[in-house]
């Protein structure tokens, strides 16, 4: 009998919390839907949206490239072949 009491305290957890997680997903909804009534401002705001993601993924991407070339172009110098592999890679980036 302590099995089936064990059982049916953990199916009404387990509602409560799918009724509390559906519950928030309803708030948040309204939530967005308050703040956006209509389907072209959210098409509106979305599209800017997904302009300045690529422009700022542009940018940091550039700007990655540019410091790690800048910190190899600092290890040229290593002997044992080790700068002139470097030296290697940083030509191969720049023609390209």
């Amino acid at each position: 009998m302590g099995k089936i009491k064990q059982a049916v305290e953990n199916f009404k957890k387990k509602s409560a919390r799918n009724q509390e997680i559906a519950t928030r997903k309803q708030v948040i909804e309204e939530l967005f839907y308050d703040f956006n009534s209509s389907r072209v401002q959210i098409y509106k705001m979305n599209f800017f949206r997904g302009i300045f993601f690529g422009f700022g993924s542009l940018l940091g991407g550039t700007l990655v490239i540019a410091i790690v070339l800048g910190l190899l172009s600092l290890l040229t110098d290593i002997p044992g072949g080790i700068g002139d592999f470097v030296q290697f890679i940083v030509n191969t980036v720049r023609r390209s």
